[in-house]
């Protein structure tokens, strides 16, 4: 027991000094496309990983725009910022908000013309621990998913075009993943078609969660072959990761100049309210990964899922 632990632990260290060393990646200088003009906007920043992601955008000099569904709650957030020296504006958003999302999408147009970065982060979980609840299914699919939908289609024609490229992070979660060892759809086939870039669609993908929801109003999820494990949120994330490589191949074929990239990943069992602050991940590394994301100068790199700065398999 004595060795694996020490294994473990070798293993542990050994990834801490990895990520080290691409913490000099994309922050040196020679490697910094951005500026104080580069506009991020992050969702749902008012607390948690959001809040810590638009921080440390905002400390790399960038302008961030941190946007909160309560109004009051996404003021006090910018405060805390502006006062350490932060260049952050705030505004009310509602990714399920169609008027929301209209009256965001106004006023960045009339302020700032257009924006460099989106970090869709707006997210919520009801489950916790051992529960798998669906109480509230509909309301996570919704957020997490159509939320996130919302605002890439809101956000895409507001991208102004560079060399850089203009980027998307959507922060996901592994649960999502769609060929995970234990967690994942049990239906072979739907899995197939979801993984194939070629049968994959954002019906198909609609047309999965719509299934799975009839199921819940119908209570017979349970022998439905889906994620045992907080199963709302699972397929609201898996639905996350397929989308985005689905928009990164329809943003594929823009030409130089013009070019988007779009990536997701998962920040961990960060310690939040989301987790009921059970997770063993502090905010700032579970936001490192995303912020890595948003800066990365490599314009190759697009359609694919993260953790801890490696590219894992959907």
């Amino acid at each position: 027991m004595t060795g694996k632990k020490e294994k473990s632990k070798e293993r542990r260290e050994k990834r801490l000094q990895e990520i080290a060393l691409l913490g000099t990646i994309p922050y040196s200088d020679h490697q910094r496309w951005w500026s104080e003009e580069t506009i991020a906007v992050v969702t749902g920043a008012n607390r948690g990983i959001g809040f810590e992601i638009a921080r440390q955008l905002a400390g790399h000099g960038l302008t961030v725009i941190l946007t909160s569904r309560d109004t009051s709650v996404g003021i006090e957030a910018a405060k805390v910022l502006q006062e350490g020296g932060f260049n952050v504006d705030v505004h009310q958003l509602d990714v399920l908000d169609g008027e929301s999302i209209s009256a965001f999408v106004e006023w960045i147009k009339e302020k700032y013309g257009g924006i460099d970065i989106l970090v869709n982060n707006a997210g919520v979980n009801y489950n916790l621990g051992s529960d798998n609840s669906v109480e509230f299914a509909r309301q996570v699919i919704d957020t997490n998913y159509y939320g996130t939908k919302n605002m890439i289609k809101a956000m895409i024609p507001l991208m102004r075009p560079s060399a850089a490229g203009a980027r998307i992070v959507n922060v996901s979660s592994r649960l999502g993943k769609l060929n995970g060892r234990r967690n994942r759809i049990q239906d072979a086939a739907l899995r197939e078609e979801l993984m194939d870039l070629e049968t994959l669609s954002e019906e198909l993908i609609d047309r999965t969660l719509s299934t799975f929801r009839q199921q819940v109003d119908d209570d017979t999820w349970q022998s439905g072959g889906w994620p045992q494990t907080f199963t709302d949120y699972s397929l609201s994330k898996l639905a996350v990761n397929a989308y985005t490589r689905l928009v990164a191949k329809e943003l594929s074929d823009r030409q130089e100049g013009e070019k988007i990239y779009i990536n997701c990943y998962c920040p961990g069992w960060v310690k939040t309210a989301m987790t009921g602050w059970a997770g063993n991940i502090s905010t700032e590394h579970g936001a490192d990964t995303g912020v890595w994301l948003a800066l990365l100068p490599d314009e190759a790199v697009t359609g694919k899922f993260f953790a801890e700065r490696r590219e894992i398999n959907f």
